[in-house]
């Protein structure tokens, strides 16, 4: 849809309002409501001039903060949740002061630019993100004075503490059937709002492996931009309907203690048209071509630093423990998920190879995780990074000393040590990431991580 298009709609459908919607650095979604009557062809051309970036976190200082949201047209699509007055939305790109140049620290920019990078090069790629979250009934929080004690009880109408049987236990929630299912439902309702309305092409939907209503939806891949976009407005979706439902919905990917956490496993693969430079149909391991393990060879190499744009919450180590399919270990296999990267053998001579990059989790800013991986497999083709050989055994199992003989390494334990990582090892990201970018990504996240460790834990006390 163009600019023209969206105008005529907007007329013809006596659309009222629209949202305008961005990420912040960290991927926080923001709305400026704005009335229809304003827009017209100039305004997807000069833009709108209503953004304080100094109020938004990571953007600019108090002194230069006017910013300008150019709509993305592409991206508009008629609210259905929304009663009375007609509203739409649109993403918006951001630009700097004067609306001259895009501002170095929007998120999509970044992503634009990584995809203009392999668009030059004649080249195209494929994304396909298993975004995963839970639905809970309610969640109390007790917080009202944190200086005395703190808590939280979260409501779930199929898990083990729940009184409404059928209740799913830890860790077997994987395709049970409704009435199991209790989520069902509002999965299917998300899924015709995301192809109805928002234009996606859902695969499939189920129920995974945790209780407390964890789900995924799993919708085609597309390009690096129109995938980022279409993560952002998924979530964005998930939590309204389940509002609407009188239910939560949470991608936090470490809620519940003794069970799966959620991720965000990420397929990738390169194009040259039609050509898939990641398959090798003479490959005896796994129809991987070489390109393709020097791409994982660069996404092993840079992992750690990785860590804390693809797995950039506190909670998010919490989830990357071993014993619950979250990959711990820098290997790569065909098959394994205990590997940090795995290549999909669902079939042979399958064109449409991929490799899965498995340490994300919906926590994390798509824009910026996306390019960040893309920024590390160039850098493994460009170095030809060997990946080492694969392991195709559960490290999980396997005994520290074995793992230490194989050269084994592991993940960040927590999110200080991946800032760490990121700190020393940002040179591959400098394709896309401007430094100011980084520095202020760094600085705000450091800044969260002593805001939570300073505070005491329901378990602490308890022990």
């Amino acid at each position: 849809m163009n600019a023209k298009n969206v105008i005529n709609v907007i007329k013809k459908r006596n659309i009222k309002w629209i949202e305008l919607q961005f990420t912040d650095v960290v991927g926080k979604l923001h709305h400026l409501t704005i009335s229809s009557k304003i827009i017209d062809i100039e305004k997807f051309k000069a833009g709108i001039g209503k953004l304080d970036g100094s109020s938004i976190k990571g953007f600019k200082t108090i002194e230069e903060s006017d910013l300008v949201l150019i709509p993305i047209p592409e991206t508009f699509s008629i609210l259905p949740w929304k009663q009375g007055e007609v509203y739409a939305r649109m993403l918006c790109k951001i630009y700097d002061t004067y609306g001259e140049k895009r501002l170095s620290r929007d998120p999509r920019f970044v992503s634009e630019k990584a995809e203009e990078y392999l668009k030059e090069r004649g080249i195209n790629s494929s994304w396909g993100p298993e975004v995963e979250f839970f639905l809970f009934d309610k969640v109390e929080i007790d917080f009202l004075n944190p200086h005395a004690g703190q808590g939280y009880r979260i409501y779930s109408r199929e898990s083990p503490w729940s009184r409404e049987s059928p209740v799913i236990q830890f860790k077997e929630g994987y395709f049970p059937t409704p009435p199991i299912d209790k989520t069902h439902e509002l999965r299917c309702e998300v899924a015709e709002v995301l192809a109805t309305h928002f234009g996606f092409e859902i695969e499939a939907h189920h129920h995974e492996v945790a209780t407390g209503g964890q789900g995924e939806i799993n919708f085609r891949f597309g390009g690096l931009v129109e995938t980022a976009d279409r993560v952002i407005t998924m979530k964005y979706v998930i939590k309204n309907i389940s509002r609407k439902h009188g239910m939560i919905a949470t991608f936090m990917p470490k809620p519940i203690y003794g069970d799966n956490a959620s991720g965000m496993h990420v397929h990738q693969a390169l194009w040259r048209g039609d050509e898939n430079l990641f398959y090798d149909l003479n490959d005896d391991y796994a129809q991987l071509s070489q390109m393709g393990r020097y791409y994982i060879g660069g996404l092993l190499e840079h992992a750690r630093a990785l860590s804390a744009l693809v797995s950039p919450t506190v909670n998010s180590y919490k989830r990357l423990v071993s014993g619950y399919e979250a990959p711990v270990y820098l290997i790569w296999s065909k098959g394994n998920r205990s590997a940090a990267v795995r290549v999909p053998i669902y079939h042979k001579n399958d064109k449409m190879k991929r490799i899965e990059y498995r340490p994300p989790d919906p926590s994390a800013n798509p824009y910026l995780a996306f390019s960040a991986m893309l920024a590390a497999g160039l850098d493994g083709i460009k170095k030809k990074t060997d990946p080492g050989d694969p392991v195709d055994e559960d490290v999980y199992t396997m005994s520290p000393e074995k793992r230490r003989s194989l050269g084994i390494k592991e993940l960040p334990r927590d999110l200080w040590e991946a800032l760490d990582e990121l700190e020393s090892d940002m040179e591959f990201l400098r394709l896309f990431f401007s430094k100011d970018l980084l520095e202020t990504y760094i600085e705000i996240k450091r800044k969260e991580f002593k805001e939570i460790s300073l505070y005491p834990t329901p378990v602490e006390i308890y022990k």
